[in-house]
């Protein structure tokens, strides 16, 4: 694909009267609000990259000045958002093959959303497209160049999203694991919001899981099933152990172990599964995911988060609870009689009861307790 011939428009005029600061360079991170939408693209491979200004343009031009990306001035700008697309879309040459349309104050898009689009753009899924999360539709559209003088021309109530429904019989939906293409930025509350998510960005909401195993990946329902009950179990065991001064944290817990199984089908599919989340932007559950199947152990350390889905996952066969003994035991009777393949489920039975037998010493009680797995 061609992605030379793409193009994103970032809208960043608007007054930010509610925000009552600048929204396009208030600070995220490291770097600047608009920055994320810059790198958004780029990192997506997009390198046509063009933003719209209008209030305090002068402070938006030589702030993207060391990047090189192109400031197209609105002088309409005080007469809405719409003035701002148009301004963008009117930028664009004849050959161009489609455009994204980016809000500045989304800055949280994850780039696996435009991956997916792009995509889907190839595969002539439509000629607009919209992610999707959840049912809901979010930013940033990629809207084909053949409605660029259309949208110029436009004079009716609405603005864009009022075009884009106009033409519904050419729309497509794509499924997206990304609950921040629905978050602005308007208010300081909603900037809080959006900077605290920030701090947890590597990590995949448990929303944004679920959604990638049914919507986006469409892993078997079995191997879904089985994910929750991991999850839930490892959940548990996350909260009690952070109860007893354990530095954890259960969101990432519970996150690695809704997605633990995603690559199940795959050979190694620890290894496959860590590397297409580290693909999909996701770190920070992959170096979880990568161990779930084989894990060293150190007696002597404090528990990691990897530890605790590791054993939850050898508490529960298929999606129900059971005792780490019984989990192995189906296999012990299948395999123990081929010597290296016994040796490795004795390795694995061993790391396992390790593991639980250092978070019993912590939590102060059995996991029998917490999680009702073996009882």
């Amino acid at each position: 694909m061609n992605r030379e011939n793409i193009t994103a428009i970032i809208l960043s005029a608007g007054f930010s009267s509610r925000m009552g600061k600048f929204k396009p360079l208030l600070p995220l991170g490291e770097t600047a609000v608009l920055d994320h939408s810059v790198h958004l693209f780029r990192s997506a491979g997009i390198s046509d990259i063009r933003v719209v200004t209008g209030h305090r343009a002068d402070e938006i031009a030589a702030h993207l000045r060391p990047t090189g990306i192109p400031c197209l001035h609105n002088p309409d700008y005080e007469t809405g958002m719409f003035s701002s697309v148009v301004t963008g879309v009117r930028s664009l040459e004849p050959d161009r093959e489609a455009f994204f349309m980016l809000p500045a104050d989304i800055p949280l898009v994850r780039q696996t959303t435009l991956i997916r689009l792009l995509a889907a753009w190839q595969a002539g899924s439509g000629q607009i497209l919209y992610p999707n999360f959840e049912g809901e539709r979010g930013h940033p559209p990629l809207i084909s160049g053949q409605f660029a003088q259309e949208i110029v021309n436009w004079q009716e109530d609405g603005g864009l999203r009022a075009f884009l429904a106009r033409h519904a019989d050419v729309a497509a939906d794509v499924a997206v694991a990304d609950e921040f293409m629905l978050m602005d930025m308007d208010t300081p509350e909603s900037y809080d919001r959006i900077t605290a998510q920030y701090e947890r960005y590597d990590v995949p909401t448990a929303r944004e899981c679920v959604t990638l195993m049914t919507q986006v990946l469409k892993v078997d329902e079995r191997i879904v099933r089985h994910c929750r009950a991991v999850a839930d179990i490892a959940g548990q065991l996350g909260t009690a152990l952070s109860a007893a001064g354990c530095a954890l944290d259960p969101d990432r817990i519970v996150a690695a172990g809704l997605v633990h199984d995603l690559a199940r089908t795959e050979p190694n599919h620890a290894a496959a599964g860590a590397k297409m989340l580290r693909e999909m932007g996701f770190p920070g559950v992959a170096d979880i995911v990568a161990v779930h199947m084989n894990i060293t152990v150190r007696e002597d350390a404090p528990v990691t988060e990897a530890e605790v889905v590791h054993l939850a996952d050898k508490l529960v066969r298929g999606d129900q609870p059971v005792s780490v003994e019984e989990r192995f035991a189906g296999k012990m009777e299948k395999y123990g009689d081929i010597p290296e393949v016994r040796a490795k489920i004795e390795g694995r039975l061993n790391a396992a009861l390790s593991i639980k037998r250092r978070i019993e010493k912590v939590v102060q009680r059995p996991i029998s307790d917490i999680t009702g797995a073996g009882r």
